[in-house]
């Protein structure tokens, strides 16, 4: 296909395009308040507000997919998921005779479809760190972009402590006027690092009281082993068990931007993290963030201007692993790794504790952080901009 002709207009510092690429977008559809629903989502918004032809589709549709592949006629199908998704998101395009753009997410390891992801012409992943896992697992395809999840920047913005949406969260949740509130949330609140930021409270607590810890999970005390362990943990130290508590469910971006807004403090270091939406929110929402040192969050979080990112203690190591059917194998077997394979992160507890308790003793610091978490996203991670950007790599990578 030839590359369109190009117009400047009077007054423009970019030349506008006569005609734009179409596309369809697959994505869990209609979207959902999960993390690769709103990823899909906010990029297909970004591109028809930039004037693209952009059509969404539920990634696991049969019907209305094949018939959206005749009406819509698209240049190319752009595909969220991650590595198992390949069946719906890059092969359906490709017997269909549609050229496959996958933005693709990681899980800790990518156990198949090497070689079809290997042939594609354009690959766009999360982070840098989801970029080096499939570069480490046998994907060497280089034309793998690194593409940050964009969010709506104008609805995810900072709510004053003074707002009283703002002070009524805080009374639901028991924080007191007086009180620091530590949030972290997650499908499950271990994986987010909770279990880390417990131990650093146990450090920070014989220095300074007045903090609540809330964390929010999809489904309360799920998984119960790591609910469990979380409880012993807080035994363990000591923790006045009135201080920590858990809200669970899924909750709308407006009510998520109150939770966010009433908290002083983002506590997410997690031991696995492709991207992490939520930090770029909280950061959004003028809130600094306590994170570790690995993974996307290097690409979302700016150590000491945005937060604080603690160093790796620990990294867990996978030697072996099932892969199943369901990975699009033949049969269930076990995979010997020739290289051990780093599967998860743990932070330093004690470099969270320090940064932890100057987040919870300044209040400038705090509100210093806050703004230039704010400033950061809207440069950063605007889903327009991001969605514009993809499509300027798409037109030039695949001479649309």
């Amino acid at each position: 296909m030839q590359k369109q002709k190009t117009v400047v207009q009077q007054g423009s510092a970019e030349p506008e395009r006569t005609k734009k690429f179409s596309s369809l977008v697959l994505y869990p559809f209609p979207a959902e308040l999960d993390g690769v629903s709103l990823q899909g989502d906010f990029l297909y918004r970004g591109l028809k507000e930039a004037g693209y032809n952009a059509v969404p589709c539920d990634r696991a549709s049969g019907f209305e997919k094949s018939a959206l592949y005749k009406i819509v006629k698209p240049d190319v199908v752009i595909g969220v998921g991650f590595w198992g998704d390949v069946p719906s998101i890059i092969t359906d395009p490709l017997d269909n005779g549609i050229t496959p753009v996958p933005w693709l997410n990681a899980d800790g390891w990518v156990a198949n479809y090497h070689t079809i992801l290997n042939e594609l012409p354009l690959i766009f992943v999360t982070s840098n760190w989801v970029k080096e896992t499939y570069k480490r697992d046998g994907v060497f395809n280089k034309n793998i972009f690194s593409m940050p999840i964009g969010i709506d920047v104008n609805q995810m913005s900072p709510i004053p402590k003074s707002d009283e949406r703002v002070k009524r969260m805080r009374e639901i949740l028991g924080v007191k006027e007086h009180e620091k509130m530590i949030f972290t949330a997650g499908g499950d609140t271990t994986s987010k690092g909770f279990q880390e930021v417990l131990r650093a409270l146990g450090k920070v607590n014989s220095e300074f009281k007045d903090w609540k810890y809330v964390g929010k999970t999809w489904e309360f005390g799920e998984p119960e082993y790591h609910y469990n362990d979380e409880q012993r943990i807080i035994d363990e130290l000591g923790l006045p068990k009135d201080r920590i508590s858990y809200i669970d469910g899924s909750l709308s971006r407006e009510t998520m931007r109150i939770l966010l807004s009433a908290c002083d403090v983002y506590a997410a270091p997690s031991r696995i993290e492709g991207f992490g939406m939520i930090q770029v929110e909280a950061m959004a929402c003028g809130i600094p963030v306590l994170s570790i040192d690995a993974m996307g969050i290097k690409d979302t979080v700016v150590h000491n201007k945005t937060g604080f990112l603690a160093k790796v203690a620990e990294t867990i190591q996978l030697e072996e692993e099932w892969a199943y059917t369901h990975m699009g194998f033949e049969e269930d077997h076990k995979i010997k790794f020739d290289q051990p394979k780093t599967f998860a992160y743990r932070a330093n507890v004690d470099e969270l504790a320090e940064y932890l308790l100057k987040l919870l003793s300044d209040d400038s610091l705090r509100e210093e952080m806050g703004e230039n978490g704010r400033k950061h996203v809207v440069e950063n991670f605007d889903y327009k901009k991001v969605s514009v950007k993809m499509a300027n790599i798409i037109e030039e990578k695949l001479h649309l």
